[in-house]
């Protein structure tokens, strides 16, 4: 049909091109059992094989390149037994002094050594009555450790490992003495997370928010098995992978955490826009298309966001970092493959029958009006559609248009849509209110202190927690991280060898913030100088970061210029020093990576270079609010013991970068269902106030119920015994909190407005250069030329023809 000027205009009932999203969906709803049945096989088999084949998980990496590394290399050359991983078996008597059990102890060691992986071990006690104390017994002679040095990290050896060691300190226990394990092999002695109380809390939470939400007991049911079923054959699917290289022990963790909350996110978008379809006429198996070419196109960019966000996460060049991101994208893929087939397999199998059960009368996208009486919903739905067709009269050799934006489903008013028109007509005052309370939560940010968790942070019931309570009750709170200091001083002439280590030995006097340092003895060989030292705070403390960078950078470079000898500081609490160090000096470049990668998806997607801009920056916004919670609660101690962290503690080095990477790519998920549904209307009507408030109206809904329902996912890892676990939920809670409410809610509505047509503007080269991506919807809604024939502002796309 043409309008009175001449200017072709597509009718929207014309025929819709079906795609082949679209052809999935519905091949999916039509051969339900067949895609049931495979999900079934595909369930079966990955679990059945992972438990036969499935790797463990460990926190066994290195940073080959830093000193610390090099420095235990060398020692490793040098002294044979004294350069692998240590972890301590601490002994405590509140009877006696040890030496009372020293057959006891000396039967322990012996049998500690036969064990598999390890390089050596060091009796507490002396080797004979009038032998010089050995450092790992107190003076009254009641505490003691046992050094162990293995070959790689302990928590990669499997629990079955643990009963070894346990049986080689039997004696000790059998004499009333109190055993704990340190360090690594306390770690490996951790009992298993069980994190099912986490996932079944955010599964009833999912529960009530989607019946309370949509009233539909099947459309609440569907996204919670799609989620579950994605989230076992994601997990199954990365014990396979972790069968041919490591993975850290939170991956499993966090990767059934990302895997839940997007998958219920996924296919709860899916799912509202179907039973929309449905509520205005259409078939099943139609709806199940349509649905899948619109809003399953969205959750295939909002995929592809967040696994590209994590993917940025290599430019760490830290493969334990990067592997980290690996076994989070895994769940998202998925979660990804489940939306856009399980989903329309199990519609086609509700049918009509998908609101059969209710809690409340069922709504889907918006609130559909009444249609009036004697008036059949589809063919309301048809006169609506004449009625916009028809709804232009030429004026002044023009076309004046009539056909605004409606709300979704008809002219209901309810609480969303007044709320869209208020956004609409005060933006700035929205505008104002957002940037307050984002600058508020933000605040602690600029305090934020990175650093490592040590043991002091866990619950007593762990070994490792008890074992650093008796070593700092004992030698104080620094022994539970000291630094071993080695000076290569091969290339040094012997006849200059005794004055290196006299200039060493006045370095090293009265250091601030070390409670002491022994005196550097040689090797064996002669080539080495070592010594320890003993911060005189806990590993975590900013005055053992000190002393670290002091050592390091000042005191023994500066003792050794001039001689050609080389220094180091290793042992385990230099080696997260350096990964601080590391993780530190490339989160800015991280995050630039992450931001980059994501405003060019966008740009792709919706080719508006301030929408695209926005996006980005808004992004930032929420994920500084949601750091500074983070920093609020751990670092300021705000509510951290209610949580179960003992003390303030520091921010995991590692915590902000897998913050940044899993928000900014679960942000865009909202991001993108909410502009797909403003350029939707945009490209009907060219109104940009409009088509803000519509777009608003209609998903404010469907991302606030996604929203909370990710969010109480999330918190529920809480609970978890694992402090970086705590920490990674909260963060994540707090930010899609923040992104679904502040930034979604009151900031991108009233930036979009203030925007106008220019938010869709696009410079015509960049418009040729830039690869066409089919957004959510150009497979499944009709569009029209500009009504006046010309481009619908600058570097605005017209439709497809």
């Amino acid at each position: 049909m043409t309008s009175q000027s001449g200017t072709e205009v597509k009718d929207p009932g014309s025929r819709i091109r079906a795609g082949r999203l679209r052809r999935l969906g519905e091949w999916c709803a039509r051969h339900f059992i067949t895609v049931i049945v495979l999900w079934l096989i595909a369930l079966g088999g990955l679990q059945g094989l992972n438990g036969a084949f499935g790797g463990t998980y460990s926190d066994n990496f290195s940073l080959p390149g830093t000193q610390s590394d090099d420095g235990a290399r060398v020692l490793g050359r040098h002294v044979p037994g004294a350069g692998g991983i240590g972890a301590q078996v601490v002994l405590y008597d509140a009877r006696r002094p040890l030496t009372g059990v020293r057959s006891r102890i000396d039967q322990a060691v012996g049998s500690l050594r036969t064990l598999p992986h390890v390089l050596s071990v060091t009796s507490p006690l002396p080797s004979a009555p009038n032998a010089p104390p050995t450092g790992a017994l107190t003076p009254d002679g009641r505490t003691g450790y046992i050094g162990v040095q293995f070959d790689a990290n302990p928590t990669s050896f499997g629990g079955s490992y643990l009963r070894g060691v346990d049986a080689a300190v039997e004696p000790l226990r059998a004499a009333g003495v109190q055993v704990e394990y340190g360090g690594l092999l306390g770690e490996l002695a951790r009992p298993v997370p069980a994190d099912l109380t986490s996932e079944a809390i955010g599964f009833a939470v999912a529960v009530i928010v989607l019946l309370i939400g949509f009233g539909s007991v099947i459309g609440a049911g569907i996204p919670l098995v799609t989620a579950l079923v994605g989230v076992i054959v994601g997990v199954s699917c990365l014990g396979l992978i972790a069968a041919a290289t490591t993975f850290a022990s939170v991956s499993p963790t966090l990767a059934t955490m990302i895997g839940l909350g997007v998958g219920i996110d996924y296919a709860l978008f899916l799912i509202t826009r179907h039973r929309q379809r449905l509520m205005d006429g259409a078939d099943p198996v139609a709806a199940a298309g349509l649905a899948v070419s619109t809003s399953g196109r969205a959750v295939i960019v909002s995929g592809c966001t967040v696994i590209v966000a994590l993917a940025g996460l290599y430019v760490s060049q830290v493969s334990f970092i990067g592997k980290l991101g690996v076994a989070a994208a895994v769940t998202v893929v998925t979660a990804v493959a489940g939306a856009i087939t399980l989903v329309p397999a199990l519609l086609g199998l509700a049918g009509r029958r998908i609101d059969r059960y209710w809690v409340r009368r069922p709504v889907a996208e918006g609130e559909p009006a009444p249609a009036p009486n004697g008036v059949k919903r589809g063919e309301r739905t048809k006169r609506e559609g004449r009625t916009k067709r028809e709804g232009r009269t030429a004026r002044a050799g023009r076309t004046t248009r009539t056909d605004r934006p409606e709300p979704a489903g008809g002219e209901a008013h309810d609480g969303w849509h007044r709320y869209a028109r208020r956004v609409e007509r005060r933006p700035w005052w929205f505008l104002f209110a957002g940037l307050v309370a984002v600058g508020v939560l933000a605040i602690p940010l600029f305090s934020i202190r990175l650093g490592h968790i040590d043991d002091g942070a866990d619950p007593t019931s762990f070994t490792d927690r008890r074992a650093y309570d008796l070593i700092a009750a004992g030698f104080g709170p620094g022994a539970n991280g000291p630094f071993i200091l080695v000076v290569d001083q091969s290339a040094v002439p012997a006849a200059e060898r005794p004055a290196l280590a006299s200039r060493l030995g006045r370095a090293l006097t009265d250091v601030p913030d070390a409670a002491s340092i022994s005196p550097l003895r040689p090797t064996t060989d002669g080539q080495l100088l070592t010594g320890t030292v003993i911060p005189s705070g806990s590993p975590q403390s900013a005055g053992t970061t000190t002393l670290f960078h002091h050592l390091k950078g000042d005191v023994l470079p500066g003792a050794v210029s001039g001689t050609g000898a080389t220094t180091y500081v290793t042992g385990t609490t230099a080696a997260m020093e350096d990964f601080l160090d590391l993780i530190t000096a490339r989160l800015p470049l991280i995050i630039g990576v992450v931001v980059a990668l994501a405003f060019l998806i966008i740009l792709f997607v919706f080719r508006g270079l301030l929408v695209a801009l926005k996006a980005a920056v808004l992004n930032l916004l929420s994920i500084a609010a949601s750091y500074g919670v983070v920093v609020a609660v751990f670092q300021w101690g705000w509510g951290g013991p209610s949580l179960g962290v003992s003390g303030t503690v520091p921010i995991e080095s590692y915590v902000p970068m897998m913050m940044f990477a899993i928000v900014f790519g679960l942000s865009m998920d909202y991001e993108v269902f909410l502009l797909a549904r403003v350029q939707e209307s945009w490209l009907r009507t060219h109104e940009s106030r409009g088509s803000v408030a519509l777009g608003l109206e209609i998903t404010a809904r469907v991302i606030s119920c996604a929203a909370l329902i990710m969010v109480s996912v999330f918190a529920a890892f809480i609970l978890s015994d694992n402090i970086v676990v705590k920490m990674l939920g909260l963060g994540l809670a707090v930010s899609v909190l923040i992104d679904a409410t502040i930034v979604r809610l009151l900031l991108v509505p009233a930036v979009m407005t203030l925007l106008g047509r220019s938010a869709w503007w696009l410079p015509r080269w960049l418009d040729r250069i830039l690869p066409r991506l089919d957004r959510e919807g150009e497979e499944a809604t009709p569009y029209r030329r500009s009504v006046s024939g010309g481009r619908p502002g600058a570097g605005v796309q017209g439709p497809p023809q």
